[in-house]
């Protein structure tokens, strides 16, 4: 029953969240996409070696 619960809450969680984003988001132009994807793929690489890190030690 626990687990229920638990998935229960989650799922509406994530509906929640997708309802809020979906309301709230706006279009970007180009050149702000541009920025945030210039800086993606060095914070997914910290990110990693971090966790790394964090499991090493």
């Amino acid at each position: 029953m626990n687990l229920l619960l638990i998935l229960l809450g989650i799922f509406g969680g994530v509906a929640l969240m997708t309802i809020v984003a979906r309301h709230f988001a706006g279009s970007t132009d180009p050149g702000r996409m541009q920025q945030l994807q210039r800086w993606i793929m060095p914070l997914v690489g910290l990110m990693l070696v971090l966790s790394l890190i964090k499991y090493y030690v």
